[in-house]
C-alpha cells in the first residue's frame, strides 16, 4: 500500500494531531495521503471528491467512526485500518502507540484482509409493494419505540412464517460484528465475526421466556410494527447502525437480508477475537 485516505474523528483526534503524525510519517516513506474529517455523531459525513485512487483508509477514532467510516465510503470499497482513540473499540485493532510500525507493515504490504457481513433492511408502507427506503449496515438494524411510546408491538417472520410476537422497547437485528454492540447491552450473546449469521434479540422484552434468536445469514426476517394504541400514530423507528431514523406506523414492515456488500476490515496482529473480547471486557469492568 502506498497511497492512504485517512479519515479523522475531528472530536476523538485533538487538534488533528495523529492525523497530522500519519501524513508526514507516509509522506517521508514514499507515500502519499488524503485527509478527510467527520465527527463523532456522524452529521458531519466523511466524503471523498474526485477520482483519486487509494489502497485503504485508516479511520481515527472509535467503533462509531468506523462504522460511519463504513457507511460513507462503502461504494469506494475501501479496507478499513481502525485507529483506536475511542474506549472499547472492538472495530478498531491498532492503538495510537503502534502507529508507526502498523504504517511500515501496511507499505510492506504485510496485512490480511477480513470480510465482515452486512445486513440490508427494506422499508414498507402498510399495504404497499414498493419499498420507501433502503440500506446497509455493518452492526445492526434496530426497531424500537418512537416519541412518547411506552411498548411496541412487533410481529416476527422468519422466511414467511411467525417467529414471535413482542411487547418490547424494540428488536435489535445484529451481525456477527454486531453482536459486541447494542446487542450486547440488551443481553444477547456474543459470536465471532467469522461467521455468517444474524441475531434477533429483543429490547426489555414484556415476557419472562423472550430471549435471543440465532437463524442462518440465508434466512430472511420480517418485522411487523403492530397498533397498540388508538390514539397514536407513529408506533416505532427503525435506525441503520445507529444512524437518524425513519419512522414506521402500524402495519409498516421492514424486510431485513444479508447483504451482497461486505466490509473489508485489515487485520494486522495474530490475535483472536476471543482474546481480544477476554482483554477489553475485562478492561472496563
Amino acid at each position: 500500500m502506498k497511497h492512504f485516505l485517512i479519515a479523522a474523528n475531528s472530536i476523538k483526534d485533538e487538534n488533528l494531531l495523529l492525523t497530522s503524525k500519519i501524513e508526514e510519517y507516509i509522506s517521508m516513506h514514499g507515500g502519499s495521503s488524503r485527509r478527510i474529517i467527520g465527527d463523532l455523531e456522524g452529521t458531519v459525513a466523511y466524503k471523498v471528491d474526485g477520482s483519486e485512487a487509494f489502497d485503504c483508509v485508516i479511520a481515527l477514532g472509535g467503533d462509531g467512526t468506523i462504522l460511519n467510516v463504513s457507511r460513507d465510503l462503502r461504494k469506494m470499497n475501501l479496507p478499513i485500518v481502525g485507529v483506536n482513540l475511542g474506549t472499547l473499540g472492538f472495530l478498531t485493532e491498532v492503538e495510537p502507540e503502534q502507529i508507526y510500525p502498523v504504517l511500515d507493515r501496511l507499505m510492506q504490504d504485510d496485512y490480511e484482509i477480513e470480510e465482515r457481513m452486512n445486513v440490508k433492511g427494506t422499508v414498507y408502507k402498510e399495504n404497499e409493494m414498493l419499498p420507501v427506503a433502503e440500506d446497509i449496515a455493518l452492526n445492526d438494524i434496530v426497531v424500537s419505540r418512537a416519541g412518547f411510546s411506552r411498548i411496541i408491538g412487533l410481529k416476527v417472520y422468519v422466511n414467511g412464517k411467525v417467529m414471535d410476537i413482542y411487547e418490547a422497547d424494540g428488536i435489535i437485528v445484529s451481525t456477527p460484528t454486531g453482536s459486541t454492540g447494542y446487542n450486547l447491552s440488551a443481553g444477547g450473546p456474543l459470536v465471532s465475526p467469522k461467521t455468517s449469521l444474524m441475531i434477533i434479540t429483543p429490547i426489555s422484552p414484556h415476557s419472562l421466556t423472550s430471549k435471543s434468536i440465532v437463524i442462518s445469514s440465508d434466512d430472511e426476517i420480517v418485522i411487523e410494527v403492530l397498533k397498540m394504541r388508538k390514539a397514536q400514530k407513529e408506533e416505532a423507528i427503525v435506525n441503520f447502525d445507529g444512524q437518524p431514523g425513519i419512522q414506521l406506523s402500524a402495519g409498516d414492515r421492514i424486510v431485513i437480508q444479508k447483504a451482497e456488500s461486505f466490509t473489508k476490515m485489515v487485520k494486522l496482529f495474530d490475535v483472536s477475537f476471543y482474546e481480544v473480547l477476554r482483554e477489553k471486557i475485562a478492561n472496563h469492568l
